[in-house]
């Protein structure tokens, strides 16, 4: 537990050292002339973002986990959020989740399920949304480096889509080769029986939520598709209150491409990989004063605020024994 809270502590250092490094004193002074009011909206932004992922939780949930409020519905948004932003990649989440609907009745794999679709998701979106920028710097004669940059995160978003779509075909052939694999590497009956009893339960839960109403389907991945846009506007509200006006479709990318690194840093929040990564597209374009005071605001919107509001939710309602286990969970997974 205490080296996750060392990396998080070294990544929120992070988030904030490197823009006032690059920035310098010019920095200073561009935040202080930010307009107030448009950071208020930007927060304002980022309840909309949870209220929009609350309305998808409960699309998929389909009234499983009894009679939940929308207010609800944002609590346990939050508090999974937390979990993400605080965890090295973002590990937490997940367990947070399925212990919140645990309360609720849920079994966890019904609950894995839930979080399972719900990546497929976003994974779509993100996959459709590379594609339509590949073709709008296509015909924007944009840099060519741009479409390179976009060639590998889209070349594995499409492997991911192709092995979820081939194992949904043959899960029967995927559970017996998983089986075989259990048998030849020499695990105890009784936990072979354990694993794949779970594997087949996982599976009949995500059948389910998969069954779902096409409509409702339809309806989870629209809230999804107006999460992503309110939350990747973030960054161009950021530069238009420092009066640079870039085209929104640009600080999408930008913002999809740096959290992308982000996530090789394996620091809580991608700290360090997102903000290198963002500042090295940004400065030729708006100048490094500039970029660097941008990203801070961006990061303080997207980071440090979902830490800093979903801390006391997420102790409201899953409490200090749940935050030890997941920061436990992260540590595994950076010695693994």
């Amino acid at each position: 537990m205490h080296r996750t809270v060392w990396l998080l502590l070294a990544g929120l250092v992070l988030v904030i050292s490197i823009p006032l490094l690059l920035g310098g004193g010019e920095l200073w002074r561009q935040l202080a002339d930010f307009p107030p009011l448009l950071l208020a909206l930007m927060i304002a932004m980022i309840f909309a973002c949870w209220y929009l992922n609350a309305a998808k939780l409960k699309v998929l949930l389909a009234g499983r986990s009894g009679h939940l409020t929308h207010r609800q519905a944002m609590g346990v948004v939050m508090a999974t959020e937390f979990a993400i932003c605080a965890t090295p990649g973002g590990a937490g989440g997940p367990l947070t989740l399925i212990a919140l609907m645990k309360q609720r009745g849920m079994r966890p794999a019904q609950t894995t399920a839930v979080y399972a679709v719900d990546q497929m998701i976003d994974l779509l979106f993100f996959f459709t949304s590379m594609a339509a920028l590949l073709i709008y710097i296509a015909i924007r004669a944009i840099d060519v480096r741009l479409g390179w940059m976009l060639g590998m995160p889209m070349i594995l978003m499409a492997t991911g889509l192709a092995l979820i779509l081939l194992i949904g075909r043959y899960h029967a052939r995927a559970i017996r080769a998983i089986a075989g694999l259990l048998l030849r590497l020499r695990i105890r009956h009784d936990r072979r029986a354990r694993l794949m009893r779970r594997l087949l339960v996982f599976r009949n839960a995500l059948a389910e939520t998969l069954k779902m109403p096409r409509h409702l389907l339809l309806a989870a991945f629209f809230f999804g598709v107006l999460h992503w846009i309110v939350r990747y506007s973030v960054l161009y509200f950021a530069l238009y209150g420092l009066g640079r006006h870039l085209d929104w479709g640009w600080t999408f990318l930008v913002q999809m491409l740096s959290m992308a690194a982000g996530q090789l840093t394996l620091l809580p929040g991608g700290a360090g990989g997102a903000e290198l990564s963002s500042l090295a597209m940004l400065t030729p374009i708006v100048g490094q004063h500039a970029a660097a005071a941008a990203i801070l605001i961006w990061r303080a919107v997207t980071y440090y605020f979902y830490l800093i509001a979903g801390a006391p939710v997420f102790l409201y309602l899953a409490g200090r024994p749940l935050m030890r286990k997941i920061f436990k969970i992260g540590k595994q997974q950076l010695e693994d």
